[in-house]
């Protein structure tokens, strides 16, 4: 037996509680692991309340992300003992994930624990650090250079927003950062920012085309905040687009494609190619320390995981949430 926390959808409703469970419970996989670190994400705080259909199947352990201790394989890549990491590929959704302290798991979502990164130091940066990642790869294969101008970063409290701010600053970009939490500058500041813009900037209804300023948009947001984004790039730029936490409508027209050569680029990065992931996670030992993941994470025990799931999804949580398992 072995505690997680379990979702589930019947006469009585839609739940979620940290309960015991039977490893006889668990699905097919070719790898069982000890989950040593999980997180909670903003994906993981929908299915946990329920807010949004995230959970394609009933009941669901959620968790998309981990780090664990293979237990047993019968894949030739891994053996008893090796430290394994997991982004996306649909667990926590369509296969239970890591919010618990056992899983069964497809080897092929698999990649070694990278040396740099202790399990809680990869989930701290987790799915919302190789997202921000991917992002910034997105601009540099695009050709934005430090020297082609201002960057922004919308949603910029959160974890992908903040290690979107902390990388781009380590690699000498000047780093705009759009949040509703003005409290929440010093913090932003300390990332690497160098101005903070009031979301209210960009939330509402803009123009099509809009004054040129960004060389390149790391977007978490969505909705207007993503049109508005688009119409202020600048000719030539690049915006990646990752997030929907304003929403999932984009109300935009094709001027800023079609009259200034603004390339739009979606970021998936639950299906993303294994060889995508390890060269973000690459990029991501050689650029990261222990004092900045620091700076962006904090520690929770499973008990504390539903709680701080409303919490998060209320606008409170800042940064990456890890869940030590």
């Amino acid at each position: 037996m072995f505690n997680g926390i379990l979702i589930r959808k019947d006469e009585q409703g839609y739940r979620a509680e940290l309960t015991a469970l039977d490893e006889q419970q668990l699905p097919a996989g070719d790898v069982t692991v000890k989950v040593l670190a999980s997180t909670l994400n903003y994906k993981d705080a929908l299915a946990i309340t329920g807010q949004s259909p995230v959970v394609r199947s009933f009941p669901m352990v959620p968790g998309i992300d981990l780090v664990a201790e293979v237990l047993h394989s019968d894949s030739a890549r891994f053996q008893s003992g090796d430290k394994v990491l997991l982004n996306g590929f649909g667990v926590g959704e369509s296969h239970w994930g890591g919010l618990a302290e056992k899983a069964r798991l497809n080897s092929d979502w698999l990649l070694p624990l990278p040396e740099a990164f202790t399990a809680e130091q990869a989930m701290a940066i987790g799915t919302a650090g190789y997202t921000a990642m991917l992002c910034i790869l997105a601009l540099q294969k695009h050709g934005i250079t430090p020297a082609h101008g201002e960057i922004l970063v919308t949603g910029a409290n959160g974890g992908v927003g903040s290690y979107a701010v902390l990388l781009l600053n380590k690699l000498g970009y000047k780093v705009v950062a759009s949040t509703g939490r003005p409290d929440e500058s010093h913090y932003l500041t300390q990332l690497g920012a160098a101005e903070i813009l009031p979301r209210e900037q960009l939330s509402v209804a803009g123009k099509p085309l809009q004054k040129e300023r960004w060389a390149g948009v790391v977007d978490c947001v969505g909705s207007h905040t993503l049109a508005n984004a688009c119409a202020s790039t600048r000719y030539g730029g690049a915006v990646t687009a990752c997030g929907l936490a304003q929403g999932m409508d984009f109300p935009v027209s094709v001027a800023p494609f079609i009259l200034r050569g603004v390339t739009l680029y979606g970021i998936d990065s639950v299906m993303r190619p294994l060889a995508d992931r390890m060269e973000a996670w690459q990029r991501l030992s050689e650029l990261l320390l222990p004092d900045n993941i620091n700076q962006i994470a904090q520690v929770i025990s499973l008990d504390q995981v539903i709680t701080t799931a409303a919490q998060l999804l209320q606008g409170t949580v800042r940064g990456r949430v890890i869940v030590k398992i």
